[in-house]
């Protein structure tokens, strides 16, 4: 189908790996991206993961959390805050609601929290507004060559 083909989904592609999509309509007034993907596709909140872009000092880094959780900013780095959009939009190549941690026109270090494992699989964003990408979290750290850690603010 047309327009789902975005350059996440060709970096699953390329690498070989099993991964199913998920489209939807995309409510350009929902708060939370992840969190609509969630409820529209009837899917465990906790499997479907937020791509958060961070500036820690003057380098981004790509945090993939839970979309029922709070990125714990501390966990990302010293002084880290939540990138500009624009610079994200730019430097990604994508648009923010849209961000996918793979296929990313610069790959950016990226953190996936602990959690993501727990699941046979996990959903991210594919690359645009009401698109997902479901994956093997085993196969989103290998794809990202993430690290992964307690990203979570304790609840």
């Amino acid at each position: 189908m047309a327009g789902r083909e975005t350059p996440a989904t060709r970096a699953a592609k390329a690498a070989g790996i099993t991964y199913t999509l998920h489209e939807y309509d995309h409510d350009p007034r929902a708060a939370s991206f992840a969190g609509e993907a969630a409820e529209v596709l009837g899917l465990d909140p906790r499997r479907v993961l937020k791509t958060l872009v961070v500036a820690v000092g003057d380098e981004l880094t790509v945090c993939v959390v839970p979309s029922t959780d709070q990125l714990d900013l501390k966990a990302a780095g010293k002084r880290a805050a939540m990138a500009d959009t624009a610079r994200a939009e730019k430097v990604t190549g994508y648009v923010a609601g849209g961000i996918s941690p793979l296929g990313q026109r610069r790959r950016l270090p990226t953190l996936v929290d602990t959690t993501a494992m727990e699941h046979d699989t996990v959903y991210v964003s594919a690359g645009r507004r009401g698109l997902e990408i479901e994956l093997a979290p085993a196969d989103l750290v290998a794809l990202t060559g993430a690290d992964v850690r307690d990203l979570r603010r304790p609840g």
